[in-house]
């Protein structure tokens, strides 16, 4: 735990230093959630996927396992079928008209599995991913659930921190084989909401 304080600290430094350099001259930003329905669509989170993944993930997870999560995981059929069952549903996610990236949502019985959000590294630090997920909860309302999970590595530091600031609590700790070898190391954690 002192590692995420440290980097809690980190983050309002970097925040400070940002305001500082950017002040009020900041782009408004305008966020919207569009469902995924077609394959167009889904081409899009496939392309998306492999530049956010490529990027972020190699780092925490390796090379080898990012290409395996994305073909076994984040491939047009793999996505095509997930979404034949209706309880999972695609956005796009968009700052004004551009496409910064996707999330995939499971809507469960008594809660909303939020169960990928990912943004272009280029997008972050702009209050997208806060705006996201506040439009997220608004789905998790509408359909009258009041606790919203998600899974995230235990390396992935600066993601858990951001979730934290949005008031998401670690609430167990998650090992799954996902074959050929590789482990999902992660933390579950939550949001109640009001």
């Amino acid at each position: 735990m002192e590692s995420l304080n440290f980097f809690e600290e980190t983050q309002r430094y970097l925040f400070k230093i940002q305001y500082f350099l950017h002040g009020t001259n900041k782009v408004p930003i305008k966020v919207k959630l569009e469902r995924v329905l077609s394959i167009g669509q889904i081409e899009t989170v496939v392309r998306m996927a492999n530049e956010i993944w490529t990027e972020h993930y190699t780092s925490i997870i390796g090379k080898s396992q990012v290409e395996y999560m994305l073909s076994n995981f984040q491939s047009k059929d793999i996505i095509k079928n997930v979404m034949s069952n209706k309880s999972v549903h695609y956005y796009l996610i968009y700052n004004t008209n551009k496409i910064i990236g996707y999330a995939g949502l499971n809507i469960e019985e008594s809660q909303l599995f939020l169960s990928k959000i990912y943004i272009l590294s280029c997008e972050r630090g702009k209050g997208i991913g806060n705006k996201s997920i506040e439009l997220i909860k608004e789905i998790a309302l509408t359909n009258n659930l009041k606790v919203i999970y998600l899974t995230v590595n235990k390396m992935n530091v600066k993601t858990i921190a951001t979730y934290q600031n949005m008031g998401f609590k670690i609430t167990e700790e998650i090992s799954a084989d996902i074959g050929e070898g590789y482990l999902m190391d992660d933390f579950k954690m939550e949001l109640k909401l009001k």
